[in-house]
């Protein structure tokens, strides 16, 4: 376990849950335990100067009452989306990257939430695989919480990489900022999983991605999974316009094609910084040093503060150009840009969701 927890709270009807009972045996017995009737209570903001921070170091097992599938909150009209389904099986994070969305999306229930009942997502997952009238659909867990950060303790990644080496038309995701891949070693996914980092230069890693691996340890995780079966990809997102940006992320591309054959990789994605005016504010106030906080960003269209226009156009399309110098093919998409953004940046109209989602999931 490589983070800080100062206790763990465990919902009644979850106490003999196999979740429940891994996690006890594998936290330290320092850690403080307690039993709660409702979980949903300890995941509140707790009442300290920082709750959310606070809540970051207390862990919640409890039952989660709706539905473990459900849209990409990021999924708008106003945006050029990819289909992404999430599978909602905790909710929070560890790690504490400044620009996190989280900060504001979680505000009022920051705890570390694990849900007992994760086991009913397959029955969620098999009338998605029966219905989905032969398309391939590409499913990740790494939206509300990183998808790797508490799988030391759960194990889970083995039980869903067997579940989707079952089944052709489903395409699992795993997208983390860590290099904890021990559990997917042990398990053959057969092309079905692909394991995803959310990679930025060293610059912003050092000022904003508080808790994270490395930059250089995310990408020799890559290339380990890769070895073993695993098809991998990349998020440049957020993509910050600092002083020296272009260059920086122009090299982090460089590090990830010497370290793993282009055709061991199944896509990139592209995002820009974008920060509500809410997130704007709790970010800043949060990390006041950082200053990747402190660009000049415009309020755009959609409600959210953007890097001009005409800079962000430009880092798109030098590090497209670059993922294309390596491998033409190598599919790379944007995330939450709209679709006249697309075609500026590649040249042609962007593809509906479904078509999207088909060509990532390799369908």
């Amino acid at each position: 376990m490589n983070f800080k927890l100062d206790s763990v709270v465990v919902e009644e009807q979850c106490r003999t849950s196999v979740l429940a009972r891994r996690i006890l045996a594998g936290i330290p017995s320092s850690i403080p335990v307690r039993y709660v009737p409702d979980g949903r209570s300890a995941a509140r903001p707790l009442p300290v100067s920082e709750p959310f921070g606070a809540g970051k170091r207390q862990m919640v097992v409890l039952h989660r009452r709706g539905p473990f599938l459900m849209g990409c909150p990021a999924s708008s009209t106003q945006f050029a989306c990819c289909g992404y389904l999430v599978l909602v099986l905790a909710s929070n994070c560890p790690m504490d990257c400044s620009y996190c969305f989280l900060q504001e999306h979680l505000a009022n229930n920051p705890a570390l939430q694990l849900y007992a009942n994760y086991p009913a997502a397959f029955d969620e997952l098999d009338k998605l695989a029966q219905t989905s009238s032969g398309r391939c659909l590409r499913v990740g867990t790494g939206e509300l919480a990183d998808s790797l950060a508490f799988d030391s303790l759960t194990g889970i990644s083995c039980e869903l990489v067997d579940y989707f080496s079952r089944h052709k038309n489903l395409l699992l995701e795993f997208k983390t900022k860590t290099d904890e891949i021990d559990n997917l070693l042990k398990v053959d996914p057969r092309g079905r999983a692909i394991v995803s980092w959310s990679i930025s230069p060293p610059a912003v890693f050092l000022a904003s991605e508080h808790g994270t691996a490395p930059p250089s340890s995310r990408i020799s995780a890559a290339r380990r999974v890769s070895e073993a079966g695993y098809r991998v990809a990349f998020h440049l997102d957020p993509i910050i316009a600092y002083p020296g940006a272009e260059e920086d992320y122009l090299a982090l591309l460089d590090c990830v094609f010497d370290a793993l054959p282009t055709a061991h990789i199944a896509y990139f994605s592209m995002g820009g910084l974008r920060l509500t005016p809410g997130l704007r504010t709790v970010a800043r106030r949060r990390f006041p040093g950082d200053r990747m906080l402190l660009g000049e960003e415009v309020l755009a269209d959609d409600g959210r503060y953007r890097a001009f226009t005409p800079l962000r156009l430009r880092l798109f399309t030098r590090l497209h150009e670059r993922i294309r110098k390596a491998r033409r093919e190598l599919p790379v998409y944007l995330c939450m840009e709209s679709a006249s953004v697309h075609r500026l940046v590649f040249g042609t109209p962007a593809p509906t969701p479904a078509t999207l989602c088909t060509m990532l999931a390799g369908g």
